[in-house]
């Protein structure tokens, strides 16, 4: 599949580039998907959740009532469960959401998410630039070029540029990732990728040695 190189100001440079089948020509893997995102989901909690149980609620400990006679049922001290302001039974506690996820299922999960935006044409291939100093307006102006100012973007450059970054910190329904940042997650929660010819490249190596 080939699509068109652009410049930033949203000018057609004549150029075309081919987007890898093997990445961006698969048979879409929904499962994988599924547990890549469930494993990126899973990594963003805390994990921090804690209920007092019995023995951690502040109270007497005292017997509140006989044990045999009364008539009811057998009844401890205060910070029963059954009672108001007592203890939690099997409560939730600090824990630790990670689970393994082999790296070829990844990479299958990233190529599926790639595919479909290719699938649904919202891939932008422009030509590598920088910013001389962060500019938010430059950047906007960047996304009225290329028509894309009215949906969420993800940006995608094969190394850290901060001075991109910075420009598109502060909008709403703009994200700028590294390749090596590059997840599922954040290729499908994005309405159009674009890419640097650069990062193109850099995708190209990366997911075409996962293969081996």
């Amino acid at each position: 599949m080939e699509v068109n190189v652009y410049n930033i100001k949203g000018e057609d440079t004549g150029r075309k580039v081919t987007l890898n089948e093997s990445i961006f020509g698969i048979e879409p893997n929904d499962h994988a998907i599924y547990l890549d995102v469930k494993q990126f989901m899973a990594n963003q909690r805390q994990g921090t959740h804690k209920s007092k149980e019995r023995s951690e609620i502040s109270g007497s400990t005292r017997k509140i009532g006989r044990q045999k006679g009364g008539g009811g049922a057998r009844r401890g001290d205060m910070n029963s469960p059954v009672l108001v302001g007592g203890g939690r039974v099997f409560g939730p506690k600090p824990r630790d959401y990670f689970f393994k996820l082999n790296k070829k299922v990844k990479a299958l999960a990233r190529k599926s998410a790639l595919s479909y935006k290719a699938q649904n044409n919202a891939i932008i291939v422009i030509e590598d630039f920088t910013f001389d100093a962060p500019k938010t307006k430059e950047f906007v102006d960047i996304t009225k070029n290329l028509k894309v100012s009215d949906q969420k973007l993800l940006m995608v450059f094969p190394d850290a540029n901060k001075n991109v970054y910075l420009s598109a910190r502060n909008l709403k329904r703009a994200n700028v990732q590294t390749v090596s940042g590059l997840n599922t997650y954040r290729v499908l929660d994005a309405g159009v990728l674009v890419l640097t010819e650069n990062a193109l490249s850099a995708i190209d190596n990366i997911l075409s040695k996962k293969e081996a």
